[in-house]
This record gives structure tokens, sequence and C-alpha cells, in this order.
């Protein structure tokens, strides 16, 4: 019982500040309401026994990816630009209803509400006991999964690289 009124809670909360952090017209506001839905989110990871992931979700997302967000709002001086969100609103909520519908519509169309097989999840609760989370995930991330780590880290390194030449030509202007 507590572990379902623990997701409830989490799950309302991560449902909850993500619409404050989308109708804030404060854009400081908009982004504690998406700290709070990080926090949430770690939450309900942490009630899935994903510690290293809700750990992730706090240094990565809380930390670095907010802070980002918050300087770039700083730079940006909201005040001084006009915004023409009017024009894009029915269409952002015409794709809302269409994201929403295809969500329930492939919850119930796949075995999602199934449950596993008792042979998977014997096997993962022997990996977790032999190993623990953290082992567990590096050693998939550098064994089963080291393409798609190599590639996301290419990809990284080629973005950096824009921005550096971005920021680069933006400063060559101004002086």
């Amino acid at each position: 019982m507590i572990p379902q009124a623990l997701f409830f809670y989490f799950a309302g909360m991560t449902v909850l500040s993500a619409v404050v952090a989308i109708v804030s017209r404060n854009l400081i506001f908009s982004a504690l309401s998406l700290l709070v839905t990080f926090i949430h989110i770690a939450g309900l990871y942490i009630l899935l026994h994903a510690e290293f992931v809700a750990a992730v979700q706090i240094i990565v997302y809380a930390g670095a990816i907010l802070v980002l967000y918050l300087f770039v709002l700083m730079l940006f001086n909201p005040k001084s630009e006009s915004f023409y969100l009017h024009r894009q609103f029915p269409i952002a909520i015409f794709l809302g209803v269409v994201l929403c519908g295809l969500m329930v519509l492939s919850v119930f169309r796949t075995e999602i509400l199934g449950h596993l097989p008792t042979a998977v999840k014997t096997t993962v609760r022997g990996l977790q006991q032999s190993m623990g989370n953290t082992q567990m995930i590096g050693n998939a991330l550098y064994t089963d999964f080291i393409f798609p780590f190599e590639i996301a880290s290419f990809i990284l390194l080629v973005g950096l690289i824009g921005a550096i030449l971005l920021a680069g030509r933006h400063l060559d202007r101004k002086q």
C-alpha cells in the first residue's frame, strides 16, 4: 500500500509540475517547476530500485541541464523578446492530444500491462543480487551496448565542436 501511495504522489507531482513548467508565463518559475519535475522523476526511479539512474537524474538533469537552462534564460533577457506562442497554441494542443492518444493506444494494444515471465524476473533478480545495479549497468554499457555508447559520445563531441565554432563566429562579429 505504501509503495502505491508513493508512486501516485511522485507521478501526480511529476505531471502537475510539468504542466506548471509549460503553462507558467514567468520563465524562472517554469525552470523551478522543471526542477521539481526532475526530482520527482528521480523518486520514481528509486521506487523502481534503480538508484543509480535516480542519482544520474539528479546530477545530470537537475544539476547540469537545469543550470544550463537558467544560464541561457539569464543571457536571453526574456522581457526584451516577443513571443508568438498564440499562433502555435492550436497546433500544440492538437499534437498533444494525438500523442496522448497514441500512448494510450500503445499501452492497451501491447502487453505492457501484462507481467514479465517469471524466468526473466528470476534472471534479473539473480544478476542484481550478484552484481548490484551500478555494476550491472556498467557491465551492460561496456559489453552489450559499447557501439551505441561510442556513437553517443561521438555525437556529443560533434555538438561540442559545433557550439565552439558558433560561439567563435559570434565573438568575432562583436569585435
